[in-house]
């Protein structure tokens, strides 16, 4: 359903441009038929990125079933030999890094996105190898494929210094991509093939250790969603209505399209943190703007088939909820304007958010 009231005659024309933008009636039977398809490609255009985290299991599995990743493809990268082996590669005989290549779909998945996610997988500090795989061939690095992604890497990586996240500075080196080989055949999806091996190993390494120690959780156990039956309880007819019924608020009349506070905007369903105030924007949609989420792996972006359209809806995965839907016509660095209902999330201001038990990503708002 939508809701009715009288618009202000001088912002009628506005309002009915952005209407179509982001309003979401009841998904179709189509719509629903696709969900969880993530395969499945919305513009058909792609880029890729290629990162190396000493060893490439680890590094390809946190990029899998992300909504806009096509593949991810475990490899080497870097070097001068040409078609070089997994021997030759593990044993130092190379000049490449175990590496992985992700190709990705920049209408619904920003590079910058899957930097942020990268930066979680490995330690970014060891200039010498990766947790106990030493030598050049386990080094870090971010190989960019562009001037556009150099620039968004090295700012990122600047901002991550900063942070004091940790004790030494971040030591890995953005560099100029040349080439990328496939790895054999048993290295892809290590992870679902061997899950004993693969997760003995991230165990036995530290690096499930080192990430546990440095970045937050983010999972349904800190983060639980509540039932239907108790939401209804405790939201408001509106926020029901936009999180469990996929309906939208009116442009320009709910309460976070004007806010300029800083803070965080959490799920209102399961109380996840989705946006960072840092990331918002002014689009002049009349809703919430974000240029990115503070972690694409726990955003859904199914595509949404309803209204003889295709868009790519929003969805907080830990509250099962409807947030909005993103678009492709943002600023940089990731060219999305994620177009959110106010009514789907609450603001927790930075000055409470230590006290909210939100006090590890104060520095996504600094």
């Amino acid at each position: 359903m939508l809701y009715h009231l009288k618009i202000n005659p001088m912002i009628l024309s506005l309002f009915l441009a952005v209407l179509m933008a982001c309003t979401s009636p009841e998904q179709s039977n189509e719509q629903a038929s696709t969900e969880g398809d993530k395969t499945e490609q919305f513009s058909g255009k792609t880029e890729k990125a290629t990162f190396a985290g000493g060893c490439f299991w680890c590094v390809e599995a946190p990029f899998e079933d992300l909504d806009g990743v096509v593949s991810v493809m475990s490899g080497y990268a870097g070097g001068k030999e040409k078609n070089p082996t997994y021997g030759e590669v593990s044993g130092g005989k190379t000049s490449h890094r175990e590496s992985v290549q992700i190709i990705f779909d920049p209408e619904v998945i920003s590079y910058s996105e899957l930097v942020d996610i990268f930066w979680q997988t490995y330690d970014p500090t060891d200039v010498g190898g990766s947790f106990y795989d030493r030598g050049s061939q386990y080094e870090s690095a971010i190989f960019y494929h562009d001037a556009e992604q150099k620039k968004v890497a090295e700012e990122s990586k600047k901002r991550l210094d900063d942070s004091g996240k940790f004790d030494k500075p971040v030591a890995t080196p953005i560099i100029k991509f040349t080439n990328f080989y496939e790895a054999e055949d048993y290295h892809q999806d290590y992870y679902k093939k061997n899950p004993t091996e693969y997760y003995a190993y991230r165990n036995g390494s530290g690096r499930d250790a080192f990430i546990k120690e440095h970045w937050p959780e983010l999972s349904a156990e800190k983060y639980p969603a509540k039932s239907k039956a108790e939401l209804k309880e405790t939201l408001t007819t509106l926020q029901y209505e936009v999180t469990m019924e996929d309906e939208t608020e009116y442009a320009f009349q709910n309460e976070y399209n004007g806010n300029k506070e800083d803070g965080i905007y959490v799920c209102i369903v399961s109380g996840a943190p989705l946006f960072s105030s840092r990331d918002k924007y002014e689009s002049g949609s009349g809703w919430p703007s974000f240029t990115k989420p503070i972690d694409a792996r726990i955003i859904d972006k199914p595509i949404d088939k309803s209204m003889g359209m295709s868009r790519v809806e929003v969805r907080s995965k830990l509250g099962n909820s409807h947030v909005g839907h993103v678009f492709y016509d943002g600023p940089e660095p990731t060219q999305l304007r994620y177009c959110m209902n106010s009514a789907a999330m609450k603001f927790i201001p930075k000055g409470e958010m230590e006290a909210e038990g939100y006090g590890d990503f104060i520095w996504l708002v600094d």
